[in-house]
């Protein structure tokens, strides 16, 4: 397994793959250390937490650069990751106890309530695009309901993978348990990791075949999967939308993590009235960006995470172009070492191109015209995902409204880009998945809601 940097296609590392052998060991200790870490009050599952937070924001010059140098991640963005994963920390310390407390039932008898147990081992099946957040915003909350993890993460990115584990490793050293544990091994392992009886619930955030193929696994083993896959969210834009701002929100939630993100802004759908504004304000943005050297604090566009996804995009783009579409801007590889692609830009797009039909995980805004605002809500619910949307207008009760009964999706933002919060429940419907991330709701995805009764 090689660790390779996207910004000059140079080898970083190479990493051995581990066999079964390797794995079940590991599930076999995690399994130990899951019956004695259920039974810690919930004061020293925090400790820990906030252990891990302090290691993060000491070092978080460190793992952005871990990072930066695994998936390209411009370091700025980078930095913010780290944050954000601190953060996570922190709410959850703050509000794990109240979320997880026994909760009352009125019913006949003398008392009835719901109480939270663990499961035991849940293996997280992790992408690259956001190394370290996407692995924080499931592990904090499932460990502090007492369970332990075990991580499959991306191939790309196994140094963030063993970096994860020291950090958890070094924050519960005091009790001397390793709760969380890293696993390299290839993906046609996974089948056998999954039916493994330790193993009682998987998560994965990755894309809509993979979710088929693990949702089917664990299935068959009745075992409980939370699933977050792709998606093509829609930024409608309304006739009394404030331009420049809709603009520049849009430009950030298609351009974050160069394009490389389930909740980008894939599609931006434009009222004819304001259409000719918004692009042009849209091009004067993408025109100014600085494309560069991830490691510089002020690059905006960084490579794409491999050369893989730099071929898809080609692809994407050259077949959708070729169906009909109008380039305004990028629509090209840049020239230089690396795999850097120009911010794009396509309009005039056949509903039949891989623009309209296919997530496009890259740096190209997808802008279409509509004539009102009912045409807008139409497109965008034409898609078979149900991540994320938004909706630029100055009416906020009516778009209150549009959010409530016409948008379908499991998330939708109005007058700001789509972003995970880890005090707002995150996930979607259709192929988008299933499940909820953070919040509250996170929290109680992997236990055991026990209903007791108790008569006299």
């Amino acid at each position: 397994m090689n660790s390779i940097n996207p910004a000059n296609g140079q080898i970083i590392k190479e990493y051995a793959v581990e066999d079964f052998a390797s794995v079940h060991t590991k599930l076999t200790n995690l399994q130990s250390a899951f019956l004695s870490w259920k039974q810690l009050p919930i004061t020293k599952r925090i400790e820990v937490i906030n252990n891990a937070a302090y290691l993060l924001e000491t070092n978080k010059a460190e793992y952005a650069y871990i990072i930066t140098a695994e998936m390209g991640k411009v370091k700025k963005q980078a930095i913010q990751e780290i944050e954000k994963c601190v953060l996570a920390c922190e709410y959850y310390a703050k509000n794990a106890t109240e979320y997880l407390v026994n909760k009352p039932i009125k019913a006949e008898g003398l008392k009835s309530y719901v109480h939270y147990s663990p499961l035991g081992i849940i293996l997280g099946i992790m992408p690259w695009n956001f190394p370290f957040w996407q692995v924080f915003r499931f592990t904090i909350p499932t460990l502090l309901a007492g369970n332990v993890i075990m991580l499959k993460h991306a191939s790309l990115v196994p140094g963030c993978s063993l970096a994860l584990e020291s950090i958890f490793t070094t924050a519960a050293e005091d009790l001397n348990l390793q709760v969380f544990r890293s696993i390299l091994v290839d993906s046609r392992q996974m089948k056998d990791i999954i039916v493994d009886p330790f193993v009682q619930a998987v998560t994965l955030t990755g894309s809509v075949e993979a979710g088929k193929k693990v949702a089917a696994i664990a299935g068959g083993q009745i075992k409980k999967t939370v699933l977050e896959l792709g998606g093509s969210d829609p930024y409608i834009v309304l006739a009394d939308a404030d331009i420049n701002n809709a603009a520049i929100a849009c430009a950030k939630g298609r351009l974050i993590n160069c394009g490389q993100s389930c909740i980008a802004a894939k599609r931006l759908i434009v009222v004819q009235d304001v259409y000719d504004e918004f692009l042009t304000c849209l091009i004067k943005i993408f025109s100014e960006l600085k494309i560069g050297d991830p490691n510089d604090v002020s690059t905006d566009i960084g490579p794409l995470a491999s050369k893989q996804v730099l071929d898809t995009i080609v692809d994407q783009v050259n077949r959708t172009i070729a169906a009909g579409a109008t380039c305004h801007f990028g629509g090209e590889k840049v020239n230089r070492e690396g795999y850097y692609y120009l911010p794009t830009i396509l309009t005039n797009i056949p509903i039949d191109s891989p623009a309209m039909q296919e997530e496009i995980f890259g740096p190209v805004a997808s802008v279409f015209c509509v004539a009102n605002e009912q045409e807008a809500i139409e497109l965008a619910n034409n898609t078979e995902f149900g991540l994320g949307a938004a909706i630029f207008t100055q009416n906020l009760e009516h778009a209150a409204e549009l959010a409530e009964h016409y948008i379908h999706a499991g998330n939708v933002f109005v007058n700001s880009i789509v972003a995970s919060d880890p005090r707002l429940p995150f996930g979607g419907v259709k192929k988008s998945g299933y499940g909820r991330e953070l919040s509250e709701f996170g929290i109680h995805e992997f236990v055991n809601i026990k209903t007791i009764k108790i008569d006299h």
